[in-house]
């Protein structure tokens, strides 16, 4: 009863139902669900439209728009904001044709959202790209119960201390492995340059790995993985956060690490 408590209400409908109208064919018409960077900087929206038929590069995805004045990111009395598709993706929840597009957003007089940190970064991987900057990013981030509780855990009190947790095996080890292996074929299956993953030092806290990557495409694939994340989270009717201390105490925080090289640095005693 205490583990049913923790999950959201619309996890529990029967997925089967929903299967029955996803098998139904779409007559060539494909569906593009665009995702964006809302104005907390942290934050993912998504909606979707119907185009005529499946794009075949980021160029066949039209610019849309929406109102910033509800993703605290525009005025009420001018909230058109543009999406502007930079980044395309198989989608792994409506399968294919359909696709998960990344944007950028501008505002109404086309200059970049305050949160559209992509743009400057984009101008300076341009100035570099001889140097063919790689990165590799991982990505922690822990499970909670709609609650805001680790999943998990025991409602009052706290797991065993830390220790067997860190890439641990068993189920009084690891917390939401069917999340974290759902999360990883998803974004396989959406061409996400996922690595790796593994269960982290606290438990309910897990770790994935984007990359390697060069240039913005790493920004590209890590907000695709955590726009993914959210989504198989929310199919499961648990939260994923990034919060870097979610639990105060003896207890592991969360981070981002990066990993990063040039081309000189790749070479032979290039790292000298």
């Amino acid at each position: 009863r205490a583990i049913a408590m923790s999950v959201s209400h619309s996890s529990r409908l029967n997925k089967l139902v929903r299967e029955q109208y996803m098998r139904l064919p779409q007559d060539g018409m494909v569906q593009v669900t665009y995702v964006w960077i809302d104005g907390s900087g942290e934050g993912v929206r998504c909606k979707s439209r119907t185009l005529d038929k499946e794009p075949k590069s980021i160029e066949d995805v039209p610019e849309w728009n929406f109102d910033g004045s509800s993703t605290a990111q525009a005025e009420g009395s001018n909230s058109d904001m543009f999406l502007v598709p930079v980044c395309m993706f198989r989608d792994p929840f409506c399968l294919d044709p359909n696709k998960l597009v990344l944007c950028e957003v501008l505002k109404y007089n086309r200059k970049p959202a305050e949160t559209n940190l992509r743009h400057t970064c984009k101008k300076v991987m341009d100035l570099v790209k001889d140097s063919h900057p790689w990165f590799g990013m991982e990505q922690e981030y822990t499970l909670l119960g709609i609650n805001g509780h680790p999943y998990g855990w025991p409602d009052n009190g706290f797991p065993g201390p830390q220790g067997p947790y860190y890439c641990g095996v068993g189920a009084d080890k690891v917390y939401g492995r069917d999340i974290v292996e759902s999360h990883y074929k998803a974004c396989l299956y959406a061409g996400v340059k996922i690595c790796g993953t593994n269960a982290e030092v606290m438990p309910s806290q897990w770790e994935f790995q984007v990359g390697p990557c060069e240039g913005i495409e790493m920004g590209d694939h890590l907000w695709m993985a955590r726009f993914i994340l959210h989504r198989v989270c929310e199919d499961f009717g648990v939260v994923a956060t990034l919060d870097p201390k979610p639990m105060t105490g003896n207890w592991n925080g969360a981070g981002c690490h990066t990993n990063y090289s040039t081309e000189e640095m790749r070479r032979e005693g290039g790292l000298k």
